[in-house]
């Protein structure tokens, strides 16, 4: 482990040399050409391997359809050039929403994800000025933990959790194996909703310490859902194969999942049992392989819970703390994550992510794993809301633009955290700037109310 430092290359060579120093396996090209290559994901055939990634700006309406923010959001991801457009996580019920303005997709709204979905690609086709249609992924989510539907905190947990829960445990509700069970009926209307829409791909969110993430991790849980690597996954593998069933081939089946929480076990998945600072993928890619012979074709690996050590899924220079370890270290982790998960499901497109702390270099490190065959897709995330049309630039030009990219700074997480709607405060100044500084002046974020040392625990 080395001690944290903030992102200082402004050559390529003082990267790879400190990737070298630290012992790390992150690869490098100078030719971007893979990136360039099309790619066929179900009946779906996309022109490059860029992604943008579902990113949370907390600024739906009240009774869950987009609004006005949500809406400029993706105008922008769509004039980018991405062949991915990642719609954010979107609830199937109310009370699995993690705000009063998250996303939430049901037949009374769902007039108004449509005019989203066609206006959005309306507008990548006229930003491209020739026949241009991304794939479109709609994530559906429940945030379990996470949620809070009318602004107060609402748990459903799968178990209680002593590492992640902040309320005494008499006052956390575990759902049930029944409720379970009907909640997987609620992902496969969500989805056929969807697909009625138009979207191409639904995304059944198993991450970041959400419902779906925490039942991979339920060791201790009785019943038809914890307990056994095939109970404790049975949640995600039966909506894959209901979907599957009510929709056909229909839609492409997508999963952006956890492959390491980083939390102890028995509490958390796709770790160590001896020491959880280190991650153990036997069980991410044995899903990984069962989720590709149910249908799934493409499969999202992150790692970690942004409320508990946001560092691990993004690598990162200024928070409400420092990380504990070198963020080349947290690349490093992710891209070897996405290895794991490429080599058990060969068939599935497997999209890695963690970029964009490397800056104007991401897009480099991204063309070298997909070369040599770690992954075949690359996500970027917080570097979409500060420059969303990266992917042009490394299209047209081979390059991004240094005074352009993300900082790393935190910022986006920090007007969440504050109960605002997110978006790069530092690249898109005049909208976002404001809503931080109200933010600020309201509360003081909160990453976790754990003392440091359990949140970092390295």
């Amino acid at each position: 482990m080395h001690g944290h430092a903030k992102f200082h290359y402004a050559e390529a060579q003082s990267l790879q040399e400190d990737i070298s120093r630290y012992g790390l396996d992150i690869p490098f090209a100078d030719n971007l050409d893979s990136l360039k290559k099309p790619l066929t994901i179900g009946r779906h055939r996309i022109e490059n391997r860029l992604a943008t990634l579902p990113m949370e700006g907390c600024d739906g309406e009240l009774d869950g359809k987009p609004g006005e923010l949500t809406e400029r959001r993706y105008l922008r991801f769509a004039r980018g050039g991405t062949e991915i457009l990642w719609f954010e996580a979107t609830a199937v019920v109310a009370e699995g929403r993690a705000n009063p303005r998250q996303l939430w997709l049901n037949r009374q709204n769902a007039a108004a994800f449509s005019d989203l979905l066609q206006r959005t690609l309306a507008a990548a086709r006229d930003a491209q000025q020739q026949p241009y249609r991304p794939l479109t992924v709609l994530q559906l989510t429940h945030s379990g933990r996470y949620a809070k539907p009318d602004g107060t905190p609402r748990p459903i947990v799968a178990d209680y959790n002593p590492w992640l829960d902040t309320l005494p445990q008499e006052k956390i509700r575990i759902i049930t194996d029944d409720e379970i069970e009907a909640l997987e009926e609620d992902y496969v209307e969500a989805a056929a909703l969807a697909a009625e829409i138009g979207f191409d791909a639904v995304d059944i969110k198993v991450c970041h310490g959400y419902l779906g993430a925490e039942l991979l991790a339920a060791f201790q849980r009785p019943g038809r859902y914890g307990g056994s690597f095939e109970n404790r996954t049975r949640f995600v593998r039966n909506i894959v194969e209901k979907i599957r069933r009510r929709l056909g081939d229909a839609m492409v089946l997508a999963v952006r999942m956890n492959a390491y929480d980083s939390v102890p076990y028995p509490y958390g998945w796709g770790v160590d049992k001896t020491d959880f600072h280190q991650p153990d993928f036997r069980e991410p890619a044995e899903l990984a392989t069962a989720l590709s012979e149910a249908g799934v074709s493409l499969i999202n690996v992150t790692c970690g819970n942004p409320y508990y050590n946001p560092h691990i899924n993004r690598p990162y220079d200024i928070g409400t703390y420092c990380p504990p370890f070198h963020p080349l270290e947290g690349v490093a982790t992710l891209l070897s994550a996405a290895q794991a998960i490429q080599s058990a499901a060969p068939p599935v497109a497997v999209m890695a992510t963690g970029f964009s702390w490397l800056r104007q270099w991401g897009v480099n490190v991204a063309a070298a794993g997909i070369d040599l065959g770690w992954f075949q897709l690359a996500g970027f995330g917080r570097q979409s809301f500060a420059y969303p049309d990266f992917a042009n630039d490394v299209i047209q030009k081979g390059t991004l633009d240094i005074g352009k990219v993300c900082l790393a700074c935190g910022k986006c997480t920090t007007i969440m955290r504050d109960g605002g709607r997110s978006g790069c405060v530092l690249r898109d100044s005049q909208t976002y700037a404001p809503i931080y500084r109200q933010g600020r002046e309201g509360k003081e974020p909160v990453e976790s109310t754990r003392p440091a040392e359990n949140v970092l625990g390295r």
